[in-house]
């Protein structure tokens, strides 16, 4: 669940105007009772006697059967609730308009920024529609050509590039691949020049990066494979390996992770840029690591410690020499950056070379600088620093969104950054290291008129009076009416910020009128590291009551109502948007929970999922965090006799982050306990995983479904001309 980065890039509707749809009050009730009382016969879901006791407290499991995605019965389960879920699908009128309407808009030539590797330039793109984005490159002024077409990895498009990475000359690419969005991937290595396969793929790779040690090979990380569903069995210790090009990958080199006292869930290790140091960094959750280096240019230097805790985290930015540039939010929760000489590294010798400022730090570096990238409010500052921690500029950005980090190799005189935000498709600039210049590069082509729109800021306060920013998009002209349909989408958890982005399928849902909202919840990183930690563990609770004082404020400013309202997230957005449906079911008309993470008594025993305990802890570790967490594990809290809202739970057969188990047992729990007509539907994707690199076809698909599902049951049978 780290970062992990959902694509969110949608003929025959014609843009409407800033108005909600006509509907009259009479209208949505006669429309209520036509549209959602259709008649849904569930599967049924067999139960099973399993309990399992937590300090004395006996809790049941009747569907723990469900966990094992190997069986029969499992299968023949998932493919029974997809025809159900299909079929009330394929009864609303206008979900064929709508995916053609996606897919009209989607349509449009999308091109990254170039980074240089040899004697070529490469840079990724798509031509509108292609399921997976192509690797091109150049060669001088050349014409350019394809390098690596991932369109051809498989014939569904299944098969994604994971990673790409370049030997120290560009003259070998390594490249990881994962197959029907599965985490576990492939490395392959290739000739840059001649595009050979110069060897047999690296295989069982796990939460890895590739980083190269000059051009005699890589560095990657991995766990031992597990017993059982290579999906859903738990992986909790993993390991640092060094493969030497023309060695079969069984003799490659063990770093780090192998004895007992280096026994971490997570690690990894990269190279500076210079081919001086190894970086090793390891934790036992997603937040807080302990860091190591290792000197490359003395054969058999031995692993020096920098941190030997896991109170913060930590990383080396870069180095000069022996003079090593870590960036930390040790005593700085909104992070700093500190120089050390890497022969006695330990936070006591540390120097402040950019001091911690009331706004939360990301830095990187290109072309000899520093680059400061500060959230303000969740808005992008950038600003350009020396090595000598001297500020040369700040960076003048286009407005008020967000700005990609600039960075790029020592020698690099330009570089680039995106910048976006919700009514703003991303653009391209180049950026003169020395002039201090930003010229646009490339324009999105995106058919969506920025100038109709309108996103601003609000803050709202939550139910323990702190203060909360959201920030509210919608077409000009709205007319605060409470009947615009509304999503209103959140995550709040593992440090990770929601800044603002363009989204392709978004602006299909402000097109039609639709309004969305996105509130910067506690439990994020846009604060800095308290505001993470107020939204993690025994302050869980704070996460939901943001959001629900985030859905009521768009109500009583009547930007929408509970019959128009919608909220979604995906992950721990998913938990998000099942907790508060089953605290507030009055509160909205629609959830949309997708690939959530449900069970909260059994997530730690699934795949890597024991690391999240920093944010929620487990059931085991004392009984007030048990009583605690069964509080508000939406599994266990659905409750029969209680109305909850239409529902369309999402999630996919090859999840092995948040595996699908979870989004199973809630859909059968809220079927066999919903007592109102909404629908309660599950739908499940097939050959995908958490998200990254789900095909553009699958995408649009699920947007179309997820789209039409929330009109639908808002009782909008038309959508606007």
């Amino acid at each position: 669940m780290k970062k992990a980065q959902l694509l969110a890039l949608a003929g025959v509707l014609v843009a409407c105007s800033g108005e909600s749809p006509d509907v009259s009050d009479a209208e949505h009730s006669n429309m209520k009772s036509s549209v959602i009382e259709a008649d849904i016969v569930y599967p049924q879901t067999r139960k099973v006697e399993v309990v399992d006791t937590y300090f004395g407290t006996p809790v049941p499991d009747p569907y723990r059967w469900l966990e094992d995605d190997r069986s029969e019965e499992t299968q023949a389960w998932v493919e029974a609730q997809n025809a159900v879920t299909f079929g009330y699908l394929e009864r609303i009128p206008y979900r064929d308009k709508l995916k053609a309407r996606l897919e009209q808009v989607w349509n449009y030539e999308k091109v990254g920024s170039p980074f240089k590797e040899g004697d070529y330039t490469y840079f990724y793109r798509n031509d509108g529609l292609q399921n997976q984005y192509v690797v091109w490159r150049r060669k001088g002024d050349g014409e350019p050509e394809i390098f690596l077409d991932p369109n051809q990895f498989s014939e569904d498009g299944t098969t994604s590039l994971a990673g790409l990475s370049f030997s120290k000359d560009g003259s070998i690419a390594a490249y990881s691949i994962s197959e029907g969005g599965s985490d576990w991937r492939k490395i392959i290595v290739m000739d840059a020049e001649t595009k050979e396969i110069l060897e047999a793929p690296l295989v069982d790779v796990k939460f890895s990066g590739i980083s190269w040690k000059g051009n005699e090979g890589f560095f990657y990380s991995s766990y031992d494979k597990p017993e059982g569903s290579e999906l859903s069995a738990k992986t909790d210790q993993h390991k640092l390996y060094f493969h030497k090009l023309g060695q079969p990958q069984s003799e490659d080199q063990l770093v780090f992770g192998g004895e007992p006292g280096q026994k971490r869930r997570y690690v990894s290790g990269y190279v500076t840029e210079d081919d001086r140091f190894l970086v090793i960094s390891g934790s036992n959750s997603t937040s807080g690591n302990d860091l190591y280096i290792r000197d490359l240019s003395q054969p058999d230097a031995p692993l020096v410690t920098v941190l030997d805790h896991f109170d913060s985290d930590t990383y080396v930015l870069d180095n000069v020499g022996s003079k090593l540039y870590l960036v930390t939010n040790l005593d700085a929760p909104n992070k700093k950056i500190v120089t050390v000489d890497a022969a006695d590294p330990v936070p006591a010798n540390w120097e402040d070379l950019i001091p911690e400022t009331e706004h939360v730090l990301s830095a990187s570096t290109g072309g000899g600088y520093i680059f400061a990238r500060y959230m303000v409010d969740a808005l992008s500052r950038m600003y350009q620093y020396d090595f000598n921690g001297e500020r040369i500029r700040e960076i003048e950005l286009p407005g008020p969104g967000t700005a990609s980090s600039l960075s790029g190799k020592k020698e690099d005189e330009v570089l680039y950054y995106t910048f976006t935000n919700y009514k703003t498709p991303g653009t391209i600039f180049s950026f003169d290291v020395v002039e201090g210049k930003s010229e646009i590069y490339r324009e999105s082509g995106a058919d969506f008129d920025s100038s109709a729109y309108e996103s601003k800021q609000v803050f709202y306060t939550s139910k323990d009076g702190t203060r909360v920013p959201m920030t509210i998009t919608y077409k000009k002209g709205l007319e605060l009416n409470g009947k615009n349909p509304t999503i209103l989408y959140g995550y709040g958890g593992f440090n990770i910020s929601l800044t603002p982005s363009f989204s392709i399928a978004n602006a299909v849902w402000l097109e039609l009128g639709g309004v969305y909202a996105v509130p910067n919840l506690r439990g994020g990183g846009e604060y800095g590291k308290r505001w993470h930690d107020a939204g993690t563990k025994l302050q869980k609770q704070n996460v939901f009551d943001d959001f629900i004082a985030a859905a009521e404020y768009l109500i009583e400013n009547k930007y929408t109502s509970r019959d128009y309202l919608a909220i979604r997230g995906g992950s721990n957005g998913g938990l998000l948007v099942g907790a508060v449906m089953t605290q507030r079911p009055d509160l909205v008309k629609v959830a949309l929970p997708a690939v959530g993470v449900m069970d909260m008594l059994r997530y730690h025993t699934f795949t890597a999922g024991a690391g999240w305990a920093y944010d929620y802890g487990t059931a085991e570790e004392s009984e007030e965090m048990f009583k605690y967490l069964m509080g508000y594990s939406p599994v266990h809290n659905v409750r029969a006799g209680v109305e909850y809202p239409a529902t369309l739970v999402t999630t996919a057969d090859h999840d092995d982050r948040v595996v699908p188990a979870h989004s199973f047992k809630f859909a059968a729990e809220l079927q066999s306990k919903q007592a109102g007509a909404a629908p309660t539907l599950i739908r499940i994707e097939t050959k995908a995983g958490h998200g990254a690199g789900t095909p553009v076809s699958k995408t649009i698909e699920q947007y179309a479904d997820i789209f039409s599902f929330t009109l639908f049951n808002m009782g909008i049978s038309e959508l606007p001309n």
